[in-house]
């Protein structure tokens, strides 16, 4: 009944700049002005992830650098002075790595990156192995999806299932909001089709003018 969903593997850059444990600073902070990139995944081996640089990891170590009460600091803040001596990857890097795997879908990536606070994920394959980069940029790719396409799909997968005839149902969309107009002899249904093409790839949102209609007989 429903069209092929996409998923990570579908929108994610696949051609990804990443470091190993052993990286120094200066190269990690390089490689990110160079890939225009806010955070490099940490790998070893064959490409397994095993954690995430970020700019806030980096950050410390310009933060404390001309401080005279790193003393008091270090009390206070043991985790930034202990990355402000950060010299390479590994000591930097937050480790578990937070990743997605590439088969996922795309609100599934959506609600780590909420949970987590992140703007991007690693993206790993069914090995463990980085397979790609998936941003917030490229989530909201979906919703550049062509009106009549999401139309299409709410007409074939949806209205024509739940409202067949006698219903005489019409399928609208402007920037994404879908629209249904026409009568329906029980609009017991409605719900059903609102949580429905809410699914629908590319929908912003959803408004119904439909009327009740009872046949004559």
């Amino acid at each position: 009944m429903y069209g092929t969903r996409q998923i990570v593997s579908d929108v994610m850059t696949e051609t990804v700049a990443a470091v190993g444990r052993r990286a120094p600073f200066k190269e990690i902070v390089q490689l990110m002005q160079d890939w225009q990139v806010s955070a490099l995944p940490v790998i070893e081996g064959e490409g397994r992830v095993v954690g995430v640089v970020s700019e806030a990891d980096l950050l410390p170590k310009e933060e404390l650098r001309d401080d005279p009460d790193a003393g008091y600091l270090q009390l206070r803040q043991p985790v930034d002075v202990a990355k402000a001596g950060a010299l390479t990857a590994d000591d930097l890097m937050s480790s578990p790595a937070v990743t997605v795997r590439a088969g996922a879908t795309l609100a599934e990536a959506a609600r780590i990156m909420a949970h987590e606070g992140v703007k991007r994920l690693p993206v790993v394959d069914d090995a463990g192995l980085l397979a790609g980069v998936v941003s917030r940029a490229d989530l909201l790719k979906v919703f550049l999806r062509d009106d009549e396409d999401i139309a299409e799909e709410v007409r074939r997968e949806i209205a024509s299932y739940l409202f067949p005839p006698p219903s005489a149902v019409h399928v609208e969309v402007h920037d994404g909001v879908v629209t249904l107009t026409g009568r329906l002899p029980d609009t017991a249904l409605v719900p059903v089709a609102a949580r429905l093409i809410r699914a629908v790839e590319g929908v912003v949102d959803v408004e119904f003018d439909l009327a009740h209609h009872t046949a004559v007989r």
